[in-house]
């Protein structure tokens, strides 16, 4: 589990739970980008979806469109939750940095918000691991809140946490970096539905490994 930035994210997200879910889930440009995925991607793709949460709305769209979903979060709550709300498809409970995945064996992979409590170093390892996992031809499916921080002291739904993150332009580097090509691109604010919150900005980008 990761402990390395203030409270582990097990335990946060143990602690959200459902909530959170009703405070993200109707994020448009998160939407947006579940719509394009299934527009382009072969039928019967082979998904991970890497912080996969309560499974809504990421795994429960991919579920649903008939592909085989693979959901890893840190959260035994959260898995518990995915694997009610979206019994289609498999979710495990695991860090994915230790996680034993076979190189080349998925279609698509998403992570959606789930670099937020890594290192910048971490972030960077993980985007390179996920293009290892990735088909020739599959695509990554992406997600951060661009703002350039470290180890940035954050409350998230009473819950604290230690974020960090990199502006857009930083991030999008760090993508293609790691070896991808950007294929598509989407920002725009967005404001949780839970009482004192304001908006985010979210970046959501598309890749495929070089």
């Amino acid at each position: 589990m990761d402990e390395e930035h203030g409270l582990p994210a097990a335990r946060v997200f143990d602690a959200l739970g459902a909530e959170y879910e009703r405070a993200f889930a109707d994020s448009a440009t998160h939407h947006a980008s579940l719509h394009r995925l299934l527009e382009h991607i072969p039928p019967h793709s082979r998904v991970l979806d890497v912080g996969s949460g309560t499974g809504r709305p990421t795994a429960q769209t991919l579920a649903d469109a008939g592909h085989q979903v693979l959901g890893v979060d840190v959260s035994p709550v959260m898995v518990d939750l995915a694997a009610r709300n979206v019994p289609g498809a498999t979710f495990v409970c695991a860090d994915i940095r230790e996680l034993p995945l076979e190189q080349r064996s998925f279609d698509v992979v998403c992570s959606y918000f789930s670099l937020l409590q890594m290192s910048r170093d971490d972030q960077s390892r993980l985007l390179r691991r996920l293009g290892r996992l990735l088909l020739p031809g599959g695509v990554l499916a992406v997600a951060t809140v661009p703002l350039d921080v470290e180890d940035a002291d954050v409350v998230v739904m009473g819950q604290k946490v230690q974020a960090t993150s990199f502006g857009a332009e930083a991030f999008t580097e760090l993508v293609a970096g790691a070896g991808f090509t950007i294929l598509w691109e989407q920002s725009g604010p967005f404001t949780p539905a839970y009482e004192g919150a304001v908006a985010e900005p979210q970046l959501f980008l598309h890749c495929e490994p070089v």
